[in-house]
C-alpha cells in the first residue's frame, strides 16, 4: 500500500493515526491555496509520539497523505459528524482557522471527490477493517484506539477558548464498554499534569463511531491531545522533554485498555 502503512502487533490493540499524514500530490498542491499547502491541520508527529506503543505488541496504521487529500476520519458519504457545529468534510474545502484550502474556483468537484475516495479512504478502512478481524480471530476481542491531537487554542472556528490538555472520545459511551471508559478515566483522574474532559468538544469521529462494536468485541476510543502537551504549536516543532513527559500517560492509557499489554 503506497497511501498507508500498517505494523501488525501482536497484542489485541490496533493505533489508527488517520491524520498524521502530511503528503499533497503535486496536482493537488498547485490548486490550493498557499497556506494551505504546508498542511497546516496536520495532526504534527503523533506517529512519533505513539511509537512506544510497538513496544507494547499494538498494531499501528499510519497514512502518507493529509487529510486535505481526503480526510479518512469522515463518512464516505460526507454526513456531517457534529450537526449544527463547524466542522471540517470529507474532501476540506476550509481550514481549522476558517480559512480556504483551494483557490477560488479549483474546489475537486463530486468526480474527483469520488476518485478521490477509492484511492486514500477505501485503501485505510480496508487495512483498519481487516487488522481489526485478525485481532477479533487470534485473540477474541480488539481494541481500536484512535490517536488524533489539535492546536488546543486560537480555533474559533471550531471552538471557543482552550481545548482541554486531553480529550477522551467514546461516542457518549457507545463505542466501548463501560469497563474501559472507567479504567481509561481513572488512568486519568490519577495523573495531575494534565486537565482532560471525557466526550466533551470531540466524541469520535467516523472510525470510532463506525468501528467501535463493544457487544461484539471491538472497543473503539479516540483520543485528542492538545499540541502544547508535546511540540510547539506556532513552529510545529516536537518538544521531546514535553513528549515525554506525556507518553508516560499514554503509556498507561494504552495498557489499561487491555489486560494482555506489556
Amino acid at each position: 500500500m503506497d497511501t498507508c502503512v500498517l505494523h501488525r502487533g501482536t497484542a489485541p490493540l490496533l493505533v489508527s493515526l488517520p491524520h498524521d499524514g502530511s503528503a499533497i500530490p503535486d496536482d493537488i498542491a498547485a490548486r490550493m491555496t498557499e497556506a494551505a499547502r504546508g498542511a497546516p491541520d496536520t495532526d504534527w508527529h503523533v506517529s512519533r509520539l505513539y511509537d512506544f506503543a510497538r513496544g507494547l505488541g499494538a498494531s499501528v496504521l499510519v497514512p502518507r497523505y493529509s487529510r486535505y487529500v481526503l480526510d479518512l476520519n469522515r463518512p464516505p458519504d460526507d454526513t456531517s459528524l457534529y450537526p449544527g457545529q463547524n466542522t471540517t468534510g470529507l474532501c476540506p474545502t476550509v481550514r481549522f482557522s476558517g480559512g480556504p484550502v483551494y483557490q477560488a474556483g479549483a474546489e475537486p468537484d463530486e468526480a474527483e471527490v469520488h476518485g478521490r475516495v477509492e484511492r486514500y479512504w477505501r485503501p485505510y478502512h480496508d487495512a483498519l477493517a481487516g487488522e481489526l478481524a485478525r485481532l477479533r480471530q487470534e485473540h477474541g476481542r480488539a481494541v481500536l484506539w484512535e490517536g488524533h491531537s489539535i492546536r488546543g487554542s486560537g480555533l474559533p472556528f471550531l471552538f471557543e477558548g482552550r481545548l482541554p490538555d486531553l480529550n477522551l472520545g467514546t461516542a457518549s459511551g457507545a463505542s466501548c464498554s463501560p469497563a474501559l471508559q472507567q479504567r481509561l478515566e481513572q488512568v486519568l483522574g490519577a495523573q495531575q499534569r494534565y486537565d482532560w474532559v471525557a466526550n466533551g468538544r470531540f466524541k469520535g469521529g467516523h472510525i470510532t463511531r463506525h468501528y467501535g462494536a463493544p457487544g461484539d468485541g471491538v472497543d473503539a476510543v479516540q483520543l485528542e491531545i492538545s499540541q502544547r502537551c508535546y511540540m510547539d504549536e506556532d513552529s510545529f516543532e516536537y518538544d521531546e522533554a514535553k513528549a515525554g513527559a506525556l507518553q508516560v500517560v499514554l503509556r498507561a492509557l494504552l495498557q489499561a485498555a487491555g489486560s494482555r499489554l506489556a
